[in-house]
């Protein structure tokens, strides 16, 4: 059910958090991250975006041959099953299925009316002929079902005889030997097991393919000779980079029951929609809350967009964390190509442990300013009719003309918005981790496919990036395999 997003524990996530960031005010920024079958795509807001075709060529010029957008088009297409057919950007034979939304929130179509008043232009497809303006996002999801990964890949492949999936499993590390990546010793339930391979693939995402490359003795050789690693492949690559769309989020409290939140009213029309969910898979339990959005250049000078909005249909605080009594709106603004670079490293040899994660948010001062134009360029969105039909109060007020106070603000309340990459990153480079194809450099046999090889961190949402890169390095290990 697509509308039980927000209830998660730690079953199905592994709710990270950074280390301390001074650019937040020394604040520990909130990571989660899906833990099951299909990653974070079993537990994300399921919103279809590509990133940019700038993005794309930007990676082919920084050495990563063979990905810039005409080449990474066609396994875009041939990832998706778009429910508006095929045609020059779409494909509709995949697996991943991607659908409109077909029951969005009324108050979804009034931000984007205020957002087209202000010539805004309206986009009914931010994946194809143009990124910019606002819209309705398409959503991973196939007849009302949230559809991940696991779902799109598994599902039929779940009957081959040739393949096993082992559940409520912990890898420690690859093994190695002569070189060459043999196989993963990992434990289930404390018992210590290994399995033999003649290719491995990391895809673990861009905390923990990181973190188990260093376990397993790929990694800067001083980091792991603290920790007892023997180092197989000194590379300083790995766990640096990282990258993280960091997203500032204003909040509006209503009266009513027009807008999703707690009250009585509320849980009575929220068991009505689950009722009709069960029943028909339709209706408000489809939505993933993020609803519309869109991509906007508040810099002149870029040469694409360099902003994106989400609007949700709630109160979110502290990433749904906190519970927020009434009715309300929020709107999210964030950063598409941050300059901060920060990294991933080793807090214990136990795999189970979580990784530091820093992501060094804001220590860059013109990711400062983006935000607050960003911020400015979504509170006139929401300061403009229908919007304000609805009277909303704003939870964190500021005056957006005083510089300071805004980015105290910024410094307060800004987070991730749940994309990090690079930290792994490929490259054509001797001190990249992988080369183009995927491969780690320095060893044999083994593969990344995931969103730590990312060079630079797209201009949109991450998880069709991430699937269109498992598709390749599944092409990838097949040539290799002959």
């Amino acid at each position: 059910m697509p509308g039980m997003m927000p209830f998660q524990n730690e079953g199905t996530n592994w709710r990270f958090e950074t280390v301390p960031q001074p650019g937040l005010n020394g604040r520990r920024g909130y990571q989660p991250r899906g833990r099951g079958l299909g990653g974070s795509s079993a537990i994300n807001a399921m919103l279809y975006i590509r990133g940019h075709p700038w993005d794309y060529d930007q990676w082919a010029a920084l050495g990563c041959t063979g990905w810039g957008w005409d080449e990474v088009l066609p396994w875009f297409k041939r990832c998706e099953h778009n429910v508006r057919g095929a045609d020059a950007f779409h494909g509709a034979d995949g697996p991943l299925w991607v659908s409109d939304q077909d029951h969005a929130h009324p108050g979804s179509a009034a931000f984007l009316e205020a957002a087209a008043s202000l010539q805004i232009p309206l986009n009914p497809d931010f994946n194809g002929m143009r990124q910019e303006g606002v819209g309705l996002y398409q959503v991973t999801q196939k007849r009302g079902e949230r559809w991940s990964a696991a779902r799109a890949y598994l599902g039929d492949a779940a009957r081959r005889t040739n393949l096993s999936v082992v559940t409520e499993a912990m890898v420690d590390r690859v093994i190695f030997e002569e070189g060459r990546a043999a196989g993963v010793a990992y434990r289930v339930g404390g018992e210590a097991r290994t399995v033999r391979a003649k290719r491995v693939i990391m895809a673990a995402g861009a905390f923990q393919t990181p973190q188990l490359m260093m376990l397993s003795g790929l990694g800067p050789g001083e980091h792991l000779q603290r920790f007892g690693i023997p180092v197989v492949r000194d590379c300083a690559a790995v766990g640096a980079g990282l990258q993280d769309h960091i997203d500032y989020t204003a909040a509006f409290e209503t009266g009513g029951s027009f807008f999703l939140g707690h009250s009585l009213a509320g849980s009575v029309k929220g068991m009505g929609s689950m009722l009709r969910w069960l029943a028909t898979r339709k209706g408000r339990m489809t939505t993933p809350y993020a609803e519309a959005g869109g991509f906007l250049t508040t810099d002149p000078a870029s040469p694409v967009p360099d902003v994106q909005l989400h609007f949700l249909i709630a109160i979110v605080e502290d990433h749904g964390r906190v519970k927020v009594q009434g009715h309300g709106y929020s709107c999210h603004a964030c950063v598409l190509r941050p300059e901060s670079r920060g990294t991933v490293r080793l807090d214990s040899p136990d795999a189970a442990a979580p990784p530091a994660i820093d992501p060094a948010f804001l220590s860059d001062p013109r990711d400062v300013e983006t935000l607050k134009r960003g911020v400015r360029a979504m509170y006139r969105i929401l300061e403009t009719p229908p919007m304000t039909g609805f009277d909303g109060r704003d939870r964190y007020p500021v005056d957006l003309t005083d510089d300071e106070a805004l980015e105290a603000l910024i410094r307060n309340r800004a987070d991730t918005v749940y994309h990090p990459v690079g930290t792994c990153r490929m490259g054509g480079d001797a001190e990249s981790v992988c080369d183009p194809r995927l491969k780690v450099r320095g060893v044999d046999g083994l593969y990344i496919a995931d969103a730590s090889v990312m060079p630079r961190l797209v201009g949109g949402n991450t998880n069709a990036p991430s699937i269109m890169i498992g598709e390749r390095a599944a092409a990838f290990v097949r040539e290799a395999l002959g």
